[in-house]
């Protein structure tokens, strides 16, 4: 079965640090650029971070740059989101998509994101003391 898995959600005291993970399976994640995205209770869906498959290169949405990182481990299959300090405005849904054609992840940073190959269902992250 093709799909993306998001894991490593959960409940983080304000200042504190998750890593997400974004697993694929029944297909070679390595040729895909992937990207991050959230959407809070309320909010629009928001692209925070990608990794392009061509030269590892990354992107940060403002909100989230300085204190987020993404990698890829291409043995794993798996893309990383490490998230430091965070904070209450961090909370969110947070999906993983992948899709093969590098134009397309950029563009999904900006809004257009319904046309990227692959979907995770997400994982909560909830930041709160």
């Amino acid at each position: 079965q093709v799909q993306l898995v998001e894991s490593g959600g959960g409940l983080v005291q304000p200042g504190g640090s998750l890593r997400l993970s974004c697993a694929a399976s029944g297909f070679t994640l390595a040729p895909y650029s992937v990207g991050w995205f959230r959407q809070a209770p309320g909010k629009e869906r928001e692209g925070i971070s990608y990794i392009s498959s061509v030269d590892d290169s990354t992107y940060y949405s403002d909100s989230v740059k300085g204190r987020f990182t993404i990698s890829r481990d291409n043995a794993k299959n798996t893309v990383y989101l490490q998230m430091n300090s965070l904070s209450p405005e961090d909370t969110a849904i947070y999906y993983c998509a992948a899709d093969i054609n590098f134009v397309k992840t950029v563009a999904s940073m900006a809004g257009d994101y319904s046309d990227m190959e692959y979907w995770g269902k997400g994982t909560l992250v909830t930041v709160s003391s």
